[in-house]
């Protein structure tokens, strides 16, 4: 089944020296809230260490559902924003308008647009 609907989200932040525990016990708390309460299909979170950084991967069933988890989220995402910064932040799916304002105005700035070509999403 193709679907040409979904949004992935890839941000890297840079942890802010000295505040990985506060960064860790941040992110726990942000995909609690969302695994319960979110509209996400995926998220998963990779910390390198070594580098002071973190990997976040996201997934969306559309635009609608990433502006329901700005709304919602909003609290949860500050709090992990005072331990870090946004190092790189890449979108894949297409995206309204209003998703790419909403991007354009924070910290990662205008994004590239990267419409999907094909693909397929298993359930299971």
């Amino acid at each position: 089944m193709s679907d040409n609907t979904s949004i992935l989200f890839h941000n890297t932040m840079r942890i802010t020296d000295g505040h990985l525990a506060e960064f860790r016990a941040a992110i726990e708390r942000a995909v609690d809230f969302v695994e319960q309460h979110g509209p996400q299909l995926l998220v998963q979170v990779f910390v390198d260490e070594e580098r002071g950084l973190a990997h976040s991967f996201q997934l969306y069933p559309d635009s609608a559902a990433v502006l329901a988890h700005w709304q919602l989220s909003d609290p949860y995402i500050q709090d992990v924003m005072a331990h870090c910064e946004i190092d790189s932040f890449e979108t894949y799916g297409t995206l309204s308008a209003e998703v790419i304002a909403g991007l354009s105005s924070g910290p990662a700035g205008a994004p590239t647009v990267r419409p999907p070509m094909t693909g397929f999403i298993r359930s299971s």
